[in-house]
């Protein structure tokens, strides 16, 4: 039940009824009248900017067309009052009825409450993490790992077919570095003192992988020349990393429907098949780039290379994708795995990436314009940077990983739902701070604690009602009369309530989770004030002393507080509390 929408329902159909009875001009165009709430909410429940969008077409006075408009809404039993305000915005007041209905929703619904279908089932490809099999995770790939999953699970949420995808860097030179740092862990495993040259990986995670290894083949690369054991050791280092990637992931309670490996697109012709399909549309050619701008690398020469004409879909430059000794470039197989994304049959995809691959957006987006023909929008999040803070410093470096902090060292400071709901506390593409002392405190500056406190304490009502021997289902609650709930605190915390669909329309629209987080805070907010007021005001306290008919109206509003916080909770990925410890 989407209140707003319905809102909007009544007032096209309005709309309508004045274009038939000629008080609007025939042929307009009503798709940008929106309903939404207003940005003061002394100002009403709902505002309506149809005066605005229309007066231009319909060649009137916005004002008179808001007072036309408003006169026939005030018809209707719903609408208690509307005002026309400023040059032509309509502010609408409603009935009571509305806000108790969407509260008998929530209860009926559970956290269903707020689903839609808006995806028809469209599916939606999101690839997120894909970290370099080199190591483990560190906390720029948990925040891109948090935002991916949140997003995923939102989309599911507003009703696309979702598969989550990671894809496996495995065909890079990376995976040689990492197979001689562990080869020499290996060695050092055998009791050779071994000294790691600038570039490799001597992070003490790979201690347990050499020992491994050394477990495994005994003394047969020992000493050997690379070409005996380098590809042998890429496999065994790569499949090593994947394991504790993996575990990184559940550990943050991210679950992977894909693992693509990017290996796999070397000599099976898949690369040279995404090329054909670009070089049939005319997109490939021979030729030479023009030099970088400002200062010229030293090393820097004409070359002539195979390109792509990505400025052909609004790239800056076209881009090379094999080189001139006749080697693919490191873009060709991203091309070639996004094709094959493209021909598994996703209508939408969907690529998180960190901050460092701003300049890849480009290209990226014209390579899938080009091979889908522009039927499949390709949509490119950066995950900005993460500064890790504790007792006021920067956190300092992990030595297990030996250069940065992973996300092992996050998730066993603070927890897994402190860590995913405070990554998204912040839009994706905005920096964050994450201070190891606040995101623990018990206050009201700690949305993660804020928000499950409301939840915990929406529990200790119904565990103390039960107590008193008022037990209520659902069912119950979805029944009592709501008549009564009727004071300005109590309809401001339903009205929110009746945002939630609405809001999660947009944030699966705008594929940004963190509006979910946001909502979640502002909602808590609400029922906090609303808990506070009791404590002056004893008719407005969730329990009511004998009187089980007014307890159940109470708790019904708490209750679908609850279905709600729960709903959002997870879809960010987060257990909700029902009690705080």
């Amino acid at each position: 039940m989407n209140l707003f929408t319905q809102i909007r329902t009544l007032v096209i159909e309005t709309l309508n009824a004045m274009q038939a009875e000629g008080a609007l001009p025939e042929g307009l165009d009503f798709a940008n009248v929106a309903v939404e709430p207003p940005r003061d909410p002394l100002h009403g429940d709902m505002a309506t900017n149809a005066a605005m969008v229309l007066a231009k077409p319909a060649k009137m006075k916005p004002r008179d067309i808001a007072d036309a408009l408003a006169t026939r809404l005030g018809n209707d039993p719903r609408v208690v009052s509307a005002e026309v305000a400023g040059p032509g915005f309509l502010n609408l007041r409603l009935d009571a009825d509305l806000w108790h209905g969407v509260l008998r929703t929530a209860l009926k619904q559970g956290t269903a409450y707020g689903r839609s279908d808006m995806g028809q089932n469209k599916r939606v490809n999101v690839e997120y993490v894909s970290a370099n099999p080199t190591g483990p995770m560190h906390v720029g790939h948990t925040r891109g790992a948090v935002f991916g999953d949140a997003l995923a699970s939102l989309l599911d949420y507003v009703g696309y077919d979702v598969t989550r995808e990671y894809y496996i860097n495995d065909g890079g030179a990376q995976v040689d570095v990492l197979a001689r740092s562990v080869y020499l862990r290996y060695l050092e495993a055998h009791g050779q003192e071994v000294a790691f040259p600038e570039g490799t990986y001597p992070g003490e995670y790979l201690v347990e992988v050499g020992a491994a290894l050394k477990d495994k083949v005994g003394g047969a690369y020992v000493d050997q020349p690379e070409e005996v054991w380098l590809q042998e050791v890429r496999v065994y280092s790569t499949d090593a990393m994947m394991d504790l990637i993996r575990g990184d992931l559940k550990a943050l309670g991210v679950e992977m429907d894909v693992f693509y490996s990017e290996k796999s697109l070397y000599g099976t012709g898949r690369i040279e098949a995404a090329l054909k399909a670009l070089d049939a549309k005319g997109l490939i050619y021979r030729g030479t780039l023009e030099p970088p701008k400002g200062k010229l690398p030293e090393d820097w020469e004409p070359r002539e290379q195979t390109l792509f004409k990505s400025t052909d879909y609004g790239d800056d430059v076209d881009r090379p994708v094999q080189k001139s000794d006749g080697g693919w470039t490191y873009f060709a197989p991203d091309i070639a795995y996004h094709f094959d994304k493209i021909e598994r049959g996703f209508d939408m995809l969907i690529d998180v990436f960190g901050a460092d691959h701003g300049g890849y957006v480009k290209r990226m987006k014209a390579a899938v314009a080009a091979l889908s023909d522009n039927r499949v929008p390709l949509d490119v999040k950066l995950t900005q940077l993460v500064k890790l803070y504790k007792n006021g410093e920067p956190f300092k470096m992990s030595k297990r990983a030996g250069t940065f902090v992973t996300l092992r060292d996050v998730v066993d400071q603070v927890g897994r739902d402190v860590t995913r709901f405070h990554m998204l506390t912040r839009k994706n593409d905005a920096p964050l701070d994450f201070d190891f002392d606040k995101v623990m405190e018990q206050s009201k500056d700690n949305p993660v604690f804020y928000v499950n406190y409301a939840n915990a304490r929406v529990h200790s009502v119904l565990r103390k009602a039960a107590e008193a021997g008022m037990t209520f289902t659902d069912a119950d609650l979805a029944a009592a009369d709501l008549s009564g709930v009727t004071h300005e605190a109590e309809l401001t915390l339903a009205k929110k309530i009746a945002e939630w669909p609405r809001l999660v329309e947009i944030a699966g629209r705008t594929n940004e989770p963190h509006r979910i987080a946001f909502y979640l805070y502002e909602l808590a907010s609400d029922f906090h004030a609303l808990w506070n007021r009791g404590n002056d005001t004893p008719e407005l306290r969730f329990l009511q002393e004998g009187n089980t008919d007014a307890t159940s109206a109470k708790i019904a509003l708490a209750k679908a507080t609850s279905v709600v916080i729960s709903a959002g909770l997870g879809i960010l990925g987060v257990t909700p509390a029902k009690e705080m410890r």
